[in-house]
């Protein structure tokens, strides 16, 4: 039994998020996955849109997720040593250096092997929760330049 451990913040679920999960389940039996908490999000990427609890709760529907769990806000590598995986898998594009977490690893005596994988290449423009959330943005101020010609 190998166990995989993806981790993200899965804001705006998307193809992207889904195509990451699907390669990390590839690579073992199990996939366990760890949603980062509104604290982290904060501080690595932007202010979450949907709430952690929410965020977690999609994850945990999803088919190929085994099992889900929130990150630690002060510590993440409570959570994998919990977890106890065989594999990390990072995303392409995941902000994580992966030589810097094996030193994590190997300083509390967990075993797990890194692995980043490959790009997501299908819809470039809708991949993204940053890609997204602009998409969203341009839409509703088109919306409102239109409106304005319309007289509303």
């Amino acid at each position: 039994m190998v166990k995989v451990v993806a981790t993200g913040t899965f804001d705006l679920l998307h193809m992207g998020h889904i195509y990451y999960l699907r390669e990390a389940k590839k690579l073992g039996n199990e996939l366990a996955v760890i949603v980062a908490c509104d604290s982290t999000v904060r501080k690595l990427k932007h202010e979450p849109v949907t709430p952690e609890k929410m965020r977690l709760e999609i994850i945990k529907e999803l088919k190929i997720v085994d099992e889900a769990v929130l990150g630690h806000k002060d510590d993440m590598y409570k959570v994998v040593k919990d977890i106890e995986p065989d594999i990390i898998a990072l995303g392409y594009d995941q902000i994580h250096n992966a030589e810097k977490i094996k030193r994590e690893l190997k300083k509390r005596n967990i075993t797990a092997q890194v692995v980043r994988l490959p790009k997501y290449s299908g819809m470039d423009d809708l991949n993204g929760t940053r890609k997204i959330i602009a998409k969203i943005i341009s839409a509703y101020e088109f919306q409102k330049s239109m409106d304005k010609i319309e007289g509303k």
